[in-house]
């Protein structure tokens, strides 16, 4: 369990430098659809970078790095 979660950790970390690089590549273009297609990736870089917070959340919870006070 603990294999699996770090690397979606790890595969979500690349997804959001992907989607990062893409934004950044998109700034330089210069066409009509360049602000929606800033707006989309933006969107889709905030989606993946909360997958990866709550996978890394859930991966505390499994290695016991994180415990619940109760």
């Amino acid at each position: 369990m603990q294999n699996a979660l770090t690397i979606a950790f790890y595969v979500a970390l690349a997804g959001v430098l992907v989607i990062l690089a893409l934004g950044l590549i998109n700034f330089v273009r210069s066409d009509e659809r360049q602000a929606s297609r800033s707006n989309q990736l933006m969107r889709w870089r905030v989606g993946v970078q909360a997958i990866a917070v709550a996978l890394l959340v859930v991966l505390g919870f499994v290695t016991g790095a994180i415990k619940l006070p109760f």
